[in-house]
C-alpha cells in the first residue's frame, strides 16, 4: 500500500524542479483559488459513486479502461449514477498531471483524464521529473493547450497548495489510504471488476 505524501512533500517537488513556489499562509489566505468538484451525469441521479484515484496508479488506469468506461456508458450517460472524481497524490508526478488536465477547464477535464490515465506508461515512466513534464505537456498538446498555457498552469503554486489540502480533507474524512477506492451512496469499497460494481449499483437502484 502506497503512502499517501504529506502536504509539504508534495509541494517541495514542485519547488525542487522550479515548476511552482510554495507560497506563505499568509498569501494563500489572501487569493485561494477554488477547486472544483469534478463530475459527471444528472445532479439528481439516484445513485453517487465517487472515485478516489491517482493518475500515477496502475490500478487507476484498469480501473478507467476496464470499469469506468462501461460504466459511463450504462449508468452514467443514462442518467442512473452521478460519478465524482477525487484526485490522489501520492507523488509529486500524479500532482502535476492533475494540475494539467484541470487546465483544459472542467468542460474537458475528462477528457484530458482519460488520455492521462490511457498514456500513463509513456508519461509516468520517463527517465526523470524533466521528462515527466515534456510528457505531460505532450498530451495537453493533444487536448488543444498551448505551451504558455501549460506553463502557466504547471507553475501556479497557488493552484498547488489548495489541490492538495483539498486532497488531504477528503481523504482524511473518508478514510482514503490506498487508490483506486469507490464509495456507492455513502458505502466504502476497494478496487473492483465492472460485474461487481454493476451489481452494487444495481441493488442501490432497486432501493
Amino acid at each position: 500500500m502506497t503512502p499517501i505524501l504529506g502536504r509539504r512533500a508534495t509541494l517541495a517537488g514542485l519547488a525542487g524542479l522550479g515548476l511552482a513556489a510554495v507560497l506563505s499562509a499568509a498569501a494563500l489566505a489572501q487569493n485561494v483559488p477554488v477547486v472544483e468538484e469534478l463530475a459527471l451525469g444528472a445532479a439528481d441521479a439516484p445513485v453517487t459513486v465517487v472515485e478516489y484515484a491517482s493518475y500515477t496508479c496502475p490500478h487507476c488506469a484498469a480501473f478507467h479502461a476496464q470499469v469506468f468506461k462501461p460504466l459511463k456508458a450504462d449508468y452514467i450517460d443514462t442518467g442512473k449514477v452521478r460519478f465524482i472524481f477525487r484526485e490522489v497524490y501520492f507523488d509529486r508526478y500524479g500532482l502535476w498531471a492533475a494540475m494539467v488536465a484541470r487546465c483544459a477547464g472542467v468542460d474537458r477535464y475528462f477528457g484530458l483524464s482519460g488520455l492521462l490515465f490511457d498514456r500513463q506508461r509513456e508519461w509516468a515512466t520517463a527517465a526523470d521529473a524533466t521528462g515527466v513534464v515534456a510528457q505531460l505537456k505532450t498530451i495537453g498538446k493533444v487536448a488543444g493547450l498551448d505551451d504558455a498555457t501549460l506553463d502557466a498552469c504547471l507553475k501556479d503554486g497557488a493552484k498547488a497548495e489548495a489541490l492538495v489540502a483539498d486532497f488531504q480533507a477528503k481523504t482524511t474524512a473518508d478514510g482514503i489510504d490506498s487508490t483506486p477506492t469507490l464509495i456507492v451512496n455513502g458505502t466504502k469499497h476497494s478496487n473492483m471488476g465492472y460485474e461487481d460494481l454493476k451489481k452494487i449499483i444495481d441493488q442501490a437502484l432497486a432501493g
